[in-house]
């Protein structure tokens, strides 16, 4: 991610995505871990408001599912637009969060961008780029679904917390 100008896989517009594929091509410049006995990784996701109803072996099979990225400061994550593959949880570091190419937040520990990815490839509704070196949690949609799929009740627990999540903007928005 040489100054930045490059980003995940869907920042350079991917039709098929392939996880270990991106990974390769940007190896040199991220350290990759698989997540398979990452438990200290449950806090983070559970701060995940589309995780927030899941128990602690839901969770262990979401973290399993994801891998361990570092990323440089600087550093392209989600781009405005893109079409979305995966989500990101900020396991240490902070990030800012773009949308027009106006600051709109700055995240940290505990913080995802990208979670809608996970249900669907809409677009990117904002840029992230990286304050600070950061480790981040990458769930593909792929690994996501296949969770979902081994675990057929999580997807009615995340029915519930979306539809929570739909109530609280609606309440926001109309009163």
């Amino acid at each position: 991610m040489a100054g930045g100008s490059q980003g995940c896989p869907s920042a350079q517009g991917r039709d098929h995505w392939d996880i270990a594929k991106w990974f390769a091509h940007v190896h040199e410049r991220h350290i990759v871990t698989p997540m398979a006995s990452k438990k200290s990784y449950l806090e983070s996701l559970r701060k995940v408001s589309l995780f927030s109803s899941c128990s602690n072996k839901d969770l262990e099979k979401i973290a399993k599912a994801g891998d361990e990225v570092s990323f440089a400061a600087g550093s392209l994550v989600v781009d405005q637009g893109q079409t979305g593959r995966e989500a990101f949880v900020i396991i240490s570091g902070t990030a800012t969060v773009k949308r027009n190419g106006k600051k709109v937040a700055t995240l940290g520990t505990g913080a995802v961008v990208g979670e809608l990815s996970l249900l669907d490839h809409g677009p990117r509704t904002a840029s992230v780029i990286t304050d600070t070196e950061c480790v981040m949690l990458v769930i593909s949609q792929r690994q996501f679904l296949g969770v979902i799929d081994a675990i057929p009740a999580l997807s009615h627990k995340l029915l519930g917390t979306l539809a929570g999540r739909i109530r609280e903007l609606d309440r926001q928005y109309f009163g």
